[in-house]
């Protein structure tokens, strides 16, 4: 583990929540909910899903509560932590019948996050340099993301659709958190291993009741790590020359087959941590206000593309090329890293079971047109 790692149990961990209440955050973190782990507001380490599994395969998830006492023993979570960051809709401004126009400010909200992953760690590290670091800065993300206390993870039970070691993103966090643990549950108890990241952390981490790792800590550490890797190690994506390989076949065959199955149900890009499209909805009360919003958008609706006269993509086959595409090539020209950190979600909740995985690959075998 890093210098500086500490052990903390579970009361421990409910000091850790009522410190970051203390501190003026709103704590998030994943709890169960309609047979799912999602994400939302906690205050107590009773509301995490101790006991929880989950079995996650392409189109397919189920949630047991037949697991020990591991409070994160789960893999990605039904939705990442992108609309606490990136709302679903976020208000612009709003225009009286009068003509008086009235700026939304940026909503006075400080988020910690409880758990995160490190394949939703990069997402945020994503979002981060296309909402933040470019001209152009989004206010309203730019206000949630700055005041944001993030807890990391190391995932110890990645699902079946989990591929985060061949995007280079997991299963340990190795930045961009404030604090990061590793939950151990074993012989010598039901511990956390934590260490710092930021100046935040460290004040924060001073306030926990802990005690030193011992080697035995720092060992089981690290067997969660090569457990997960293991676990994720049948399902490989081969991200050599991915960029060119999408490029260079517009006109392969697969897209006509991935086509016949894709029903452009948005499910994918809903649930993906790093999609960002937006589009602008206007909306009139019946005094006659009206606000405009961003609301979240997607590639696989036929007005995403929309010109004068038409779709530019205007079919199914258009449309998750130009996904997948924008996603394992495009978006490396333009931000300089993949758009994809291999949580698996777009897999998991895919209603015709497509594996971007197979489809990749396919892409690999001869079948482009003559």
């Amino acid at each position: 583990m890093h210098d500086g790692s500490v052990a903390i149990d579970v009361a421990g961990l409910q000091r850790l929540l009522d410190v970051l209440v203390e501190r003026g955050h709103t704590v998030i973190g994943p709890t169960v909910r309609d047979g799912a782990v999602i994400h939302a507001p906690i205050s107590s380490v009773a509301e995490l899903p101790s006991g929880a599994r989950d079995t996650q395969a392409p189109g397919h998830y189920r949630l047991t509560q037949d697991g020990d006492a591991r409070l994160f023993a789960f893999a990605a979570a039904a939705q990442s932590w992108k609309p606490f960051l990136m709302p679903s809709r976020q208000p612009l401004h709003s225009v009286t019948s009068d003509g008086t126009v009235t700026a939304a400010e940026p909503a006075p909200i400080s988020y910690a996050f409880l758990g995160v992953r490190s394949c939703d760690l990069a997402a945020i590290g994503v979002h981060d340099r296309v909402l933040l670091d470019r001209q152009v800065v989004d206010q309203h993300y730019a206000a949630r993301r700055r005041t944001a206390f993030i807890v990391a993870i190391t995932c110890s039970h990645p699902g079946g659709t989990c591929f985060c070691t061949s995007m280079g993103t997991g299963p340990s966090p190795t930045q961009g958190y404030d604090l990061a643990m590793t939950e151990l549950l074993d012989d010598a108890g039901h511990r956390f291993v934590f260490t710092a990241g930021s100046p935040d952390g460290e004040e924060v981490l001073a306030q926990l009741p802990s005690r030193e790792v011992t080697t035995a800590d720092t060992a089981a550490a690290a067997e969660v790590v090569a457990g997960s890797v293991a676990v994720m190690a049948p399902r490989v994506l081969n991200t050599d020359g991915i960029r060119n390989l999408l490029y260079d076949n517009p006109d392969h065959s697969r897209w006509d087959d991935v086509a016949s199955r894709c029903l452009s149900c948005t499910n994918c890009t809903l649930v993906c941590p790093t999609c960002f499209c937006v589009t602008v909805d206007d909306s009139t009360d019946l005094l006659g206000t009206t606000e405009r919003s961003t609301v979240w958008d997607s590639c696989f609706t036929a007005g995403h593309s929309y010109l004068h006269g038409g779709a530019v993509h205007d079919g199914t086959r258009e449309r998750y090329r130009q996904w997948l595409t924008h996603k394992f090539a495009s978006w490396i020209d333009q931000f300089g890293t993949s758009g994809c950190t291999g949580c698996g979600r777009c897999v998991t909740w895919c209603p015709a079971g497509i594996d971007v995985l197979e489809e990749l690959q396919a892409l690999r075998e001869p079948g482009g047109e003559p």
